[in-house]
């Protein structure tokens, strides 16, 4: 605000008047001093502002002065209120995350992020480590993530389709290959239709409250994966949690839910932190006895269990009996992204109309469905890999049990070796680094407390001679740490 003297044409003999000159954002940064201000230049006998001023003419100055100066009162009152609370939120926010972050690490379940430089395989670099790691962590259960078939089919696709869509798959985003991958899967574990997701979290998030409503029910193991129970969280239907793999509890909350009009069975078909295998025959007998559906999430069985690599429900002979499954292309199919629902052609059809991951998600890029539609064709075409991963599994299994360590789970390629500890687990990871093998300490929220441990997992990339070495250093290490004498 900016305060000159000028002379009023009316009266050349009249003293100077005060003119205002608004700045407005001087106005705003000089704010306290407008009370101040008011009074001074209310006080005085000539104020000229617009067609204000003194004469008697239409009001006094004071009145004048408080109107014109009102609206930005209320004005710079709100803003020297609020200017100050963001800066206390935003300080009592980050003191919050500091204290939550502080415990983590004092808990010792702190998950740092190790930078791989390289591309995914059984071998790797590994930034700050000195020569070839070996990776005995990954997903990569058949060694497709590098495989030079599928690498290429991605860079064809990259270069016929494109890097993306920039679109959602009922607006303009479905290619021709989006639908022959879509296919292919179907084929391969014999059911009616798929569709793709972006993840196979998406695929479970957008299933149950699209099927279910609240006069259906859903009954799902304890133990299911995490993207699962927020799947299931999303739906209006009663919700029944029965204890991990347990049928006789299955089968009083499917007794409890008699009065249901559509029933859910859910479970992991392989549990991901211990690698044991739901039961699915006695699931299966017990959803025909009461009437149910029953649903798999296959993410840690498809491609590489069964005797083709379709999953736990060959494994089990329960193809037939199982209505519909979830799954990924971000695992043994390929390992890049991707996630999909198959079964009945009704379902599916029903899913894209409503399923709301799927309608605003931008559709998978052209280069990811290149990747996973050759993994797919090789295993359509030979089941060589999927039978290679049992020797391999049991060889680790074996030794590391003979060596005094704890396995868990069963004949599976995720083997957890059980530590307790979450501190323990940490440490023993980063020796095992120091040793050239790349394994990670899984510590609670990702596993329940006191169940730390660090899980291995085996890929049919891998060869005796990594097996062996990784044994090795397990031994080394756990006589460190006095995990095994």
């Amino acid at each position: 605000m900016q305060i000159t003297s000028a002379a009023l044409p009316l009266d050349k003999n009249a003293p100077p008047v005060y003119a205002i000159t608004f700045d407005w954002l001087l106005f705003l940064r000089l704010h306290n001093y407008i009370n101040p201000l008011s009074t001074s230049l209310s006080s005085s006998p000539y104020f000229y502002c617009g067609h204000f001023f003194d004469s008697g003419v239409e009001m006094s100055l004071r009145t004048a002065v408080y109107r014109l100066s009102t609206p930005f009162r209320s004005v710079l009152q709100y803003c020297t209120t609020n200017t100050k609370r963001p800066y206390a939120a935003v300080s009592q926010a980050l003191s919050v995350l500091e204290n939550e972050l502080d415990s983590i690490r004092a808990a010792g379940t702190w998950k740092g992020e190790r930078v791989i430089t390289s591309k995914q395989g059984p071998h790797i670099n590994v930034d700050c480590s000195k020569g070839d790691i070996l990776n005995f962590c990954a997903n990569n259960y058949l060694g497709l993530s590098s495989h030079p078939e599928v690498v290429q089919a991605g860079i064809d696709a990259l270069q016929k389709y494109g890097a993306g869509l920039s679109s959602v798959r009922f607006i303009c985003g479905t290619q021709s290959l989006h639908k022959t991958l879509e296919e292919k899967l179907a084929q391969f574990h014999e059911r009616e239709d798929c569709i793709l997701y972006a993840s196979c979290f998406d695929a479970n998030a957008g299933l149950f409250e699209v099927l279910l409503g609240p006069d259906d029910a859903v009954l799902s193991d304890e133990l299911n994966h995490a993207s699962i129970i927020d799947g299931i969280r999303l739906c209006r239907a009663k919700r029944f949690r029965y204890k991990h793999m347990d049928l006789n509890d299955l089968e009083e909350k499917l007794k409890e839910s008699r009065s249901s009009r559509l029933r859910l069975v859910v479970t992991d078909g392989v549990f991901s932190m211990d690698g044991d295998v739901a039961p699915l025959q006695g699931i299966c007998d017990l959803a025909e006895q009461y009437g149910a559906l029953v649903f798999i999430d296959e993410c840690h069985a498809t491609g590489f269990m069964g005797p083709r690599g379709r999953g736990t429900d060959e494994l089990l002979g329960v193809m037939n009996r199982v209505h519909i499954v979830n799954s990924t292309l971000g695992k043994a199919l390929g390992g890049a992204a991707g996630g999909y629902t198959v079964g009945p052609k009704a379902l599916i059809d029903l899913l894209r109309q409503r399923s709301r991951p799927y309608l605003f998600s931008n559709s998978l890029p052209p280069p990811v469905v290149g990747c996973a539609t050759r993994a797919v064709e090789l295993l359509l075409a030979s089941n060589e890999i999927a039978q290679s991963m049992a020797a391999k599994t049991m060889r680790f299994r074996n030794n590391m049990t003979q060596a005094g360590f704890t396995i868990s789970g069963t004949a599976h390629p995720i083997c957890p070796v059980m530590l307790g500890d979450a501190r323990l687990a940490s440490f023993m990871a980063d020796d095992m680094l120091k040793l050239g093998v790349y394994v990670i300490g899984f510590s609670y929220p990702v596993v329940p407390k006191g169940k730390a441990r660090i899980r291995v997992q085996i890929s049919a990339a891998h060869t005796d001679d990594d097996i062996d070495r990784t044994v090795d250093a397990f031994i080394q290490t756990g006589r460190k740490h006095g995990v095994i004498s």
